[in-house]
């Protein structure tokens, strides 16, 4: 049958609360993805030239519109996103992604799929490795020290850290003041 959507889609698209604005884009979506992309997430919402898909793969978070007359994509890597921000009324919300600098914001989306979506990006952030630089290192006792323990905190908080891990680096943290 020839309006089959593979079974990643179809997936993402029955946990769709609206799909009002986003049916053409749903159905051509497999021409967009990357070869072996699995599609986890889809909302539907406004980004620049109008309403169209947004779409959440294993690989990164993607806007759709394929209308017509024009068809526009913005990909946005999942290792590009430092942060994701979600704002929401009574029904509707906005999702605001920060990306190598930039910030894109996509409006009006259903409450549910919005948060759904910001939610997934921002546990597979908290999940991803931490660069060694962010590691506290030796440097001198002062204000450092401070946003040093902030930041192991922060690791063990995401469980990157066991609390015994934790625990001996932060006293070696604090015999430097």
């Amino acid at each position: 049958m020839a309006d089959e959507l593979r079974p990643d889609i179809q997936a993402a698209k029955n946990q769709m609360q609206a799909k009002v604005g986003a049916g053409r884009e749903i159905k051509r979506l497999v021409e967009y993805l990357w070869e072996g992309e699995r599609i986890e997430l889809m909302a539907a919402g406004i980004y620049g030239p109008g309403q169209g898909l947004i779409v959440l793969s294993d690989r990164r978070l993607l806007f759709i519109k394929d209308g017509i007359g024009r068809q526009v994509t913005e990909d946005f890597p999942i290792e590009k996103i430092s942060s994701v921000q979600w704002s929401s009324g009574m029904a509707w919300g906005n999702l605001t992604v920060f990306a190598s600098g930039n910030k894109a914001e996509i409006k009006n989306m259903n409450k549910k799929d919005g948060k759904q979506i910001a939610d997934a990006v921002r546990n597979r952030l908290s999940s991803s490795p931490v660069p060694a630089a962010v590691q506290p290192s030796a440097t001198p006792a002062g204000p450092d020290v401070f946003e040093q323990l902030r930041k192991l905190g922060e690791l063990r908080d995401a469980g990157i850290v066991t609390t015994d891990e934790f625990e001996t680096k932060k006293r070696e943290l604090l015999a430097r003041l």
